[in-house]
């Protein structure tokens, strides 16, 4: 791959893992939007719950999460009570609308929770939402945090997937990231939960942090596919510490530059597609039986805050600090410090701060970024089917790219702009060309390789 290619599409681009994206979020939208929005939900509505612990027992020093450190279980016992109020109060609000099928445990570290508050959690969850029987229950893990009851209770809750961060398995490495967290620890919590029927385990490997080379990067994989995950994410590391004081803690002196970037995440493509992995998307991978391939190849695949997904609910609702919804009619954020958030959930029952109502340009636009990111193609056709004359902008944007890419990154057949291989790792800067906000948001992004 040539450079200035590299150079010309590596610049700071947003992950589109929403459109807009969260810094065009305002303070407008508040709780009677939020209340608003779920009264407008149709009782059929399918549901996704998104649960957010914003606590760690150790600080690792390249995460981007809205986290932080704690060395007592003291905040966190304070923290839940106000979480199940608010799941408490939505729930009331959809007054039987909607049945739920998938909910994730997200953080920081949800697995720092006791085995009794889990069990307490899984209770209020069934207790307050119709689930589906089918439900896709998935959870975030920390190996330091794992014992016995812990790994019962989340058996005994129903969790179905398990998600472990591997981010890199050099000793060096860890160490300057502050992630020690061996093979060992890993495969244990992987055989615990296999033990305890959990369908499925996805591996997430981090590319450009410190210290690493193709190499290191490679070696890593390969131990990885050794605990024979169902899925696997690549993702690079976002150094952001304009946004994230913490890394600074990390030496900039020993971050791998753009060249070597690009050549670590398509080195780790190379292992996990060789090992019997079909690539979904830029940056996960996933057994060919595993429903994120199945749903790639069927062109049915989604994208949320979570990354790539099977999730094609009418509405994912957030909850807890810094927790994102999404409505038909657009976005919801709660309250991200903690305590913020307790004491507004104690006197209003919600914590809303801020969000955002689509217009249809908005809608346009977010169903082109989507199509891009998780086909590589997008149909003219199917926009306009999709959207009619409303369309017709964002159409004449799409055949204008293809008129205008001097790089090759796509092809055009009077319908279908379809990325080239060439293209294909460079997706985000080709959707970029469909964000009409992106100037105001490349201060705020992390490297798009």
């Amino acid at each position: 791959m040539r450079n200035d290619l590299i150079e010309r599409h590596a610049r700071p681009i947003p992950r589109y893992t929403s459109y807009p994206t969260a810094p065009h979020f305002h303070d407008g939208i508040t709780a009677i939007d939020q209340r608003h929005w779920i009264e407008e939900l149709p009782h059929d509505s399918t549901l996704s719950l998104y649960l957010h612990i914003p606590f760690c027992d150790r600080l690792c020093w390249f995460c981007g999460c809205h986290t932080k450190q704690v060395r007592r279980y003291t905040p966190v016992a304070a923290y839940l009570p106000a979480l199940g109020a608010e799941i408490s109060a939505v729930a009331k609000q959809l007054a039987g609308r909607g049945k739920v099928v998938a909910i994730h445990l997200g953080g920081g570290s949800p697995s720092m929770l006791t085995s009794e508050d889990f069990l307490k959690l899984g209770k209020l969850l069934r207790a307050s939402f119709d689930i589906a029987a089918d439900l896709e229950f998935s959870i975030e893990i920390d190996p330091n945090d794992m014992d016995a009851a812990r790994y019962d209770a989340l058996a005994q809750i129903g969790i179905t997937r398990v998600s472990l961060g591997v981010q890199d398995f050099n000793p060096d490495v860890q160490a300057a990231v502050n992630r020690i967290q061996t093979y060992e620890q890993t495969l244990a919590v992987v055989d615990a939960m296999r033990r305890r029927n959990v369908e499925s385990i996805n591996i997430d490997v981090l590319y450009g942090l410190p210290h690493q080379t193709v190499s290191s990067v490679e070696a890593t994989v390969a131990q990885a596919l050794l605990l024979e995950p169902d899925r696997m994410a690549v993702f690079g590391y976002a150094h952001v510490p304009w946004l994230k004081p913490h890394q600074r803690m990390i030496d900039e002196a020993t971050l791998p530059g753009g060249r070597e970037r690009f050549e670590q995440a398509q080195a780790a493509a190379a292992v996990i597609t060789e090992a019997g992995y079909e690539a979904v998307g830029f940056d996960h991978f996933a057994k060919p039986t595993d429903s994120l391939a199945r749903a790639a190849r069927q062109g049915q695949l989604h994208r949320n805050f979570q990354g790539y997904t099977t999730d094609k609910a009418t509405a994912l609702l957030g909850f807890g600090a810094s927790a994102i919804s999404r409505f038909p009619q657009g976005y919801l954020q709660n309250t991200v410090p903690t305590a913020n958030y307790q004491e507004q959930v104690v006197n209003e029952g919600t914590a809303v701060a801020r969000g955002y109502r689509f217009t249809e340009d908005d809608r346009i636009r977010s169903y082109v970024i989507e199509r891009l990111m998780c086909d590589f193609a997008v149909s003219l056709e199917a926009v306009k089917v999709r959207y009619g004359t409303a369309a017709a902008d964002a159409v004449a944007q799409i055949a204008e790219f293809a008129r205008q890419d001097p790089d090759g990154l796509a092809e055009f057949d009077g319908d279908h702009l379809t990325l080239t291989q060439q293209g294909r790792p460079f997706v985000r800067s080709v959707a970029a060309a469909f964000d009409a906000y992106l100037p105001e948001d490349v201060t705020r992004c992390s490297a798009a390789v």
